[in-house]
């Protein structure tokens, strides 16, 4: 017993020693891989990148400083996979791109299937692009021109045309025999194969899972799924992951506006576009542009600028409200004190019913059936916490500076102030979001003026009529 015991423990520690060393790159690691490049010791280069899982490469890329990775892609990018680009910040990647020569780019992209490949050249600036494509195969060359003439962020961007298709038909044994001879042609990873008819339209699709259990002589056009999810290549990315999510699939065909099938989206990515899109929104919230952590200081600076020059406007709103009543702040001190008490309560609480309301938005959840029911619960809820909040802040107050007038003031201005927040943080998402507008990128900032202005006033007004 103690010999197994003996074995559990050591087996739980190398499976715990794995999981660190495969969750990230050790950091002795990097030094040791950043000392062999500034030594030019391509032995202990090319051993460690050999060694190195993509995405270990692409976490090596992304914490070195410029010098070392602009030196090791000019002298080893033979050796890195041209899916480490794939794994990398898209403004990381831009960068180490551009550094590198426009026909080791086009040999890389050449190398990767076609929704990577993309993936890699649509950040890079025109000019560079253009030199990039020249030096690819007509064929490549074609996928990548017909790639980035669609929309920004939209489904033809996202796809891959390495798929399989086939005559609707061919029978279960020649699909399977097609499968097995024609491996060169046929993409690495594939969930379903795609029916198409004549004109090469979509006529259906069957999960591989289904064609292997099926006999030989059945024909494939009576194995297909009663319903397929085409999905046009002009749709919105973002508008996809719903549909992938909502419909619990793997695969979807993507067809050009005569329905013909070009091109395939896998789950793998979506994911990325889920990822993506929630980073976008959680960032836009704060002001702050995806890869600003490899952006220059000077660019990230005039981004940046923006954003805090709205703030600056609107704190100025807030701070007028203040000045009209100076005379009651001088006579009664404790309202100065306690004022920045309503204002944050009312920030938080609205941010609280914004970020409901944001991802109910992004997830597709609200809808004109049920935009109001939420603004309803939301304010109701900002009403039961303003006054268990009341209660709370106004026997504070009163017991502090000794004043039960000044207990209740502050009590009524914290109910009036969440239940403007219950109302404004659910609502002004939803009205930006009618309007057309990202309610990701403006809400917090018009948030924060009104829950302030709110408070300033609600506080200092009612301060103002019962105390003086």
């Amino acid at each position: 017993m103690g010999d197994v015991a003996e074995q559990e423990k050591e087996l739980m520690a190398n499976s715990s020693q794995s999981e660190e060393i495969y969750t990230h790159l050790p950091d002795e690691q990097i030094k040791e891989i950043v000392e062999a490049v500034r030594a030019q010791d391509s032995d202990t280069v090319h051993a460690v990148l050999d060694e190195i899982s993509i995405a270990d490469t692409a976490e090596l890329l992304s914490k070195i400083n410029t010098d070392d990775r602009n030196e090791l892609l000019s002298m080893y990018s033979e050796a890195l996979d041209p899916e480490t680009f794939t794994e990398m910040d898209q403004e990381l990647s831009r960068k180490s791109l551009s550094a590198m020569p426009a026909d080791r780019v086009a040999e890389m992209i050449s190398d990767l299937e076609t929704d990577d490949a993309l993936l890699l050249i649509e950040p890079l600036d025109e000019d560079f692009q253009k030199e990039i494509i020249e030096k690819l195969s007509a064929q490549t060359r074609l996928v990548m021109e017909e790639g980035l003439s669609f929309p920004e962020d939209s489904a033809g961007r996202l796809m891959r045309r390495e798929m399989v298709s086939i005559p609707e038909f061919w029978t279960v044994g020649k699909t399977l025999d097609y499968l097995r001879t024609a491996t060169e042609e046929l993409p690495e990873d594939f969930f379903d194969i795609f029916i198409i008819n004549p004109l090469h339209h979509l006529a259906g699709e069957i999960p591989l899972s289904r064609l292997v259990r099926a006999k030989r002589s059945e024909k494939i056009k009576e194995l297909t799924l009663d319903e397929t999810h085409p999905i046009p290549a002009t749709m919105d990315q973002e508008q996809v992951a719903h549909m992938f999510r909502r419909e619990n699939i793997v695969s979807a065909p993507v067809v050009d506006d005569a329905g013909r099938l070009i091109g395939v989206i896998t789950i793998d990515d979506i994911i990325d576009v889920i990822d993506e899109e929630a980073q976008e929104d959680f960032l836009r919230m704060a002001g702050v542009d995806q890869g600003d952590l490899y952006r220059a200081a000077i660019s990230t600076s005039s981004l940046r600028f923006r954003w805090l020059f709205i703030n600056l406007l609107t704190a100025i709103v807030a701070s007028s409200v203040i000045s009209l009543f100076d005379a009651a702040i001088e006579q009664v001190v404790a309202l100065a004190i306690l004022m920045p008490i309503v204002a944050s309560m009312g920030g938080n609480a609205g941010t609280q019913a914004l970020t409901v309301a944001v991802r109910a938005l992004a997830t597709k959840e609200l809808s004109g059936t049920n935009t109001w029911r939420i603004v309803w619960k939301e304010t109701i809820v900002g009403a039961i916490n303003g006054v268990l909040f009341a209660v709370l802040t106004g026997a504070l107050a009163a017991f502090w500076f000794q004043s039960t007038m000044l207990g209740i003031v502050i009590a009524m201005a914290m109910v009036i102030n969440l239940i403007v927040a219950g109302v404004f943080g659910a609502g002004i998402p939803l009205t930006l979001h009618r309007m057309g507008s990202d309610p990701a990128v403006s809400s917090t900032v018009l948030l924060t003026t009104v829950t302030d202005v709110i408070g300033f006033l609600s506080f200092l007004g009612l301060a103002a009529l019962l105390m003086l």
